[in-house]
């Protein structure tokens, strides 16, 4: 449903188009709550009427607003986002239980005019000027099924408003649109800058490989700090698609979460590979679903080898720098690669990659090089330009992201992942990939998941150590080490190994390295 024109790339004004369209369709459910596009509108213009007339420079020096967003996953967290959309200003968001420096070095980088929170938040923001969603909302009738708002109440709103019916023309194509912050390699964490018409691109991409639409509902299960939130969030309500987001309870174990997407009749998940892992172990799945996709982190056959057969995958690939995915991989009906991991696919309208050398020359097909990403997705760079060493410009003129990852090009033309160019450690005088020592190793009939990793011991010397979650409680260690053995040289068979009931991750779905347990090892 969103035009091809890019010169109407705003996210806001997409979106008012469909609610003008289709105001009575569905565009959010919750555990208890339905909203249509009217209602959901009128939410936004509502919440947008109580924002403070300020103009706060933002930390680069340019001319713009940021506004931060500290809330529960809901109707309003939703509509604080749209309402900061149709004002031109950017959304900086954070997941309440993140820690509290982190989010007040992200606040005050992106040097927020104000926070949309809630009350019970309120501490963790000392200093920073807040809006309480409970007092923007409490005027706002309850909206307790998916019955139409009374025509009264609608018009009372629409009267609080005044003549601000809003079409979102505050915001232009290159307007930031929001500030994500990933992790940085200092332990700092960056602030990507993604603009309205960058989030435009990757919707229009979306719909062309995935067709969503009215009667298709996304679930919204990601934190709000990473892409497959964005890509749940847009990819729905700028298509006329309604969002599923789940309580606290739905969230609590695997199937918890299904008998919810069950209840709301859900049709698409965008996960992790985990989770996609997690639901390959099920006996089965929702009939409701017709397509999962798989993103952040490498897809193994054997996280999705059940559910094949009963839906569509793909396997997606993009950093945050070049906005949400900018390849797709349908794996069904394909094989694995030999290391048991599936290609990353093609890159998606609109975008191009290429594989390069050092000097950003191609390399010949199949050989070994740097993944960069061209094209409308390539985001405006770190909000800290002092670290934009990875954007680049092609020959040509265009802008260029290198991801720091090593792939190649298959023969039939799809790309393969292999690993970080930075993740080499040296053993025995040896070259070695952790990431490629973890493939084999989780292509092992016993063994469900595992991580490898490496470390030091006192004299400098690196090491490995594998955490691995069994298949069965039959584990026989050296049975596994008998066939690392068949493809893998014995200075990279890990020296340790720690039996984990589950890998943890972190809040954006990764493994959480930071939580594995440290096998010490003296120096020889």
């Amino acid at each position: 449903m969103v035009s091809d024109d890019k010169s109407r790339s705003v996210i806001y004004e997409q979106f008012k188009k469909v609610a003008e369209k289709s105001p009575a369709q569905t565009a959010i459910v919750e555990d208890k709550r339905t909203l249509t596009y009217r209602e959901l509108d009128q939410r936004i213009q509502m919440i947008e009427k109580k924002f403070p007339n300020v103009e706060t420079p933002r930390a680069d020096g340019a001319k713009g607003i940021c506004i931060g967003i500290v809330a529960d996953h809901g109707i309003d967290q939703i509509a604080s986002i749209f309402a900061v959309l149709k004002t031109g200003a950017a959304y900086v968001p954070a997941e309440p239980d993140f820690p509290e420096e982190r989010i007040r070095f992200m606040m005050k980088e992106s040097s927020v005019s104000f926070i949309i929170t809630q009350r019970k938040y309120q501490d963790k923001l000392q200093g920073f000027p807040l809006l309480f969603l409970e007092e923007v909302t409490e005027k706002i009738p309850s909206c307790l099924s998916a019955e139409k708002m009374a025509a009264d109440a609608a018009a009372e709103i629409l009267s609080a408003q005044g003549d601000d019916a809003g079409t979102g023309r505050a915001a232009l194509p290159d307007s930031l649109a929001y500030i994500l912050y990933t992790s940085g390699s200092t332990g700092v964490p960056k602030g990507v800058c993604v603009t309205n018409a960058n989030v435009c691109h990757y919707v229009r991409a979306f719909q062309h490989e995935f067709h969503p639409a009215a009667g298709d509902v996304m679930l919204q299960y990601s934190v709000c700090s990473f892409d497959i939130f964005v890509e749940e969030v847009f990819t729905t309500l700028l298509s006329g698609a309604a969002l599923a987001i789940p309580g606290g309870a739905a969230r609590a174990d695997i199937q918890s979460l299904m008998d919810f997407v069950r209840e709301k009749k859900v049709t698409i998940i965008s996960g992790f590979p985990y989770l996609l892992m997690e639901m390959n172990e099920l006996e089965a799945i929702p009939s409701s679903l017709r397509l999962l996709i798989s993103g952040g982190d490498i897809l193994r056959e054997s996280y999705v080898n059940h559910l094949l057969p009963q839906v569509m995958v793909y396997n997606t690939y993009g950093p945050s720098e070049t906005t949400v995915c900018c390849s797709y991989f349908r794996c069904n009906g394909q094989k694995a690669l030999e290391d048991g991991t599936y290609p990353i696919g093609n890159a998606v309208p609109g975008s191009q990659i290429e594989i390069l050398d050092d000097n950003l020359n191609p390399v010949p097909d199949g050989s070994t090089g740097e993944i960069c990403i061209l094209g409308d997705g390539v985001s405006n760079g770190y909000l800290d330009k002092s670290k934009n060493k990875m954007f680049a410009t092609s020959a040509d003129g265009r802008p260029l992201y290198r991801s720091g990852d090593l792939g190649y090009l298959l023969p039939d033309g799809n790309l393969a992942f292999l690993h970080r160019r930075d993740s080499q450690v040296m053993i025995l005088g040896k070259r070695v990939e952790p990431e490629e020592v973890e493939n084999v190793l989780c292509d092992c009939d016993e063994v469900q998941t595992a991580v490898v990793r490496p470390f030091t011991d006192e004299h400098g010397l690196s090491y490995l150590t594998a955490y691995v979650v069994p298949e069965s409680t039959k584990f026989v260690l050296s049975e596994v080490k008998k066939k690392l053995s068949r493809y893998l040289t014995s200075f990279m068979i890990p020296e340790f190994f720690v039996i984990m009931d589950h890998i943890p991750l972190t809040p954006n779905g990764k493994p959480d390295l930071d939580s594995l347990p440290v096998v010490l090892k003296e120096g020889a």
